[in-house]
């Protein structure tokens, strides 16, 4: 299958995405854990269907030594026993942050507030940032339908 269009030898297209690969530096670069980042944008990419994301965040998580218990369980991770509580107040946090629509208010107190248990400011201004900067990364993959599968890790470094 290819994609409806070319987004990588797009000009604009590849504006944009140096663009928000360059907003996505600053949440690497943040003291929000590296394996959170990744468990974060591996679950909002379940959520969205986003194939070209889910492949490439569970392949570079596996990379840096995440373990496949994990990788696999982030789709259940309420039943699961394998992640942090902090993890956990950031995977609840990304659902409803991605899942805004399906709730009034959006992001609930609750959820905000177990949160701000485990992350400090800047941490949760990192977690808010990335899960707003990977759900672009999923609608512009899953509107173009970019393939997944054959993403090999540091492919994009």
């Amino acid at each position: 299958m290819d994609a409806r269009l070319n987004v990588f030898g797009n000009e604009t297209a590849g504006k944009f995405l140096k663009r928000i690969v360059s907003a996505g530096s600053v949440v690497s670069d943040s003291t929000l854990p590296a394996a959170t980042q990744e468990l974060v944008k591996i679950r909002a990419s379940q959520i969205n269907g986003c194939g070209f994301c889910t492949d490439m965040h569970t392949k570079e998580a596996a990379a840096a030594g995440e373990s496949s218990v994990r990788l696999n369980l982030v789709a259940a991770w309420r039943e699961a026993t394998v992640f942090t509580e902090a993890e956990r107040a950031a995977l609840e946090l990304t659902e409803q942050g991605t899942r805004i629509a399906d709730a009034a208010g959006g992001v609930t107190d609750e959820a905000w507030a177990n949160a701000a248990k485990h992350y400090d400011e800047e941490q949760l201004a990192a977690l808010v940032s990335l899960i707003a900067l990977i759900n672009a990364f999923n609608r512009l993959n899953v509107i173009v339908r970019q393939p997944a599968g054959d993403y090999r890790p540091g492919q994009f470094a």
